[in-house]
């Protein structure tokens, strides 16, 4: 038996739209028209004369709206359609916690050609609680829904990971063989650049005191600048972004493995880090 939505009640609404778990939604006609094209070329069509309802035994009770309002039922559970509803009424937005509710959300609003909503949800995939937790899953969503400026912003998140070490994720079903490839290009190509940004790097401009100095006759780069190179080339191709590379973190490492005054060497070379840094962050990060 159908029951009446908590937040969707009006007397006065003029449409009841009922979910597939039979929840009824007391509606303005209005505003499902000036939101939803497809509302407004259903409700421009004929409408058939509604059905009296009554509340006698073994008939539907009337609900809280107008027994007039015609009904008219949609694919949609109730949690999707409140949620749905939410976004083109008039006051706060409701609260998308997970990217299931962002797919399913964009699903139905493109159903119904909700641009507004579907403007929302486009800001919501990419925000930073998305992006930052979950790039792979939000670069899928996107592209499954054709978004493509979403999808570049998503994709270079996925920077940050090792996108063929990632767990298989059940959104990858629905991403094309293009876009799925088009993300590993992104990666590929990337690093490939940034290794080649490494390989000719100008190591005349880093010295160190102890292992390469003019006192000790040795033409080499600094011992930490090899280990460096050695250690970043890995990570590069795994993850091609400078956020582990030029940390402090890896930097000290790399100064640990060389001489004693490595070190104070990788310090000294700060500018020269920042300048090699800064050219590859300018690579291509996005598909």
């Amino acid at each position: 038996m159908p029951r009446e939505s908590d937040m969707f009640s009006p007397p006065d609404a003029d449409v009841v739209l009922q979910t597939s778990d039979e929840v009824r939604f007391g509606v303005y006609r209005r505003i499902l028209v000036e939101s939803s094209p497809f509302f407004r070329d259903m409700f421009s069509l004929p409408q058939a004369r509604p059905p009296t309802r009554s509340s006698t035994s073994g008939e539907e009770p009337e609900l809280g709206c107008s027994s007039s309002a015609p009904v008219v039922d949609v694919s949609e559970p109730s949690e999707v359609l409140d949620a749905l509803l939410r976004l083109v009424y008039p006051g706060q937005d409701p609260d998308v916690k997970t990217l299931d509710e962002v797919s399913v959300l964009l699903e139905a609003a493109m159903k119904y050609d909700m641009t507004r909503a579907i403007a929302t949800l486009r800001r919501i995939l990419v925000s930073p609680s998305f992006v930052e937790n979950e790039p792979v899953r939000a670069y899928s969503i996107a592209c499954r829904h054709d978004l493509e400026s979403e999808a570049q912003i998503a994709s270079s998140y996925t920077l940050g990971i090792n996108v063929l070490d990632n767990p298989p994720l059940e959104d990858l079903k629905y991403m094309t063989a293009w876009s799925y490839h088009r993300l590993l290009t992104l990666h590929r190509h990337r690093a490939d650049a940034a290794l080649r940004l490494l390989d000719s790097a100008n190591t005349e401009e880093i010295k160190c005191m102890q292992c390469n100095s003019a006192h000790y006759g040795s033409l080499c780069p600094p011992r930490w600048w090899t280990q460096f190179v050695g250690r970043a080339k890995e990570e590069l191709r795994a993850r091609p972004t400078t956020g582990v590379v030029f940390s402090m973190k890896f930097l000290a490492e790399s100064g640990q493995t060389g001489c004693q005054r490595c070190l104070g060497s990788v310090m000294e070379s700060h500018a020269f880090l920042e300048g090699l840094k800064s050219r590859i962050d300018e690579l291509p990060s996005a598909v």
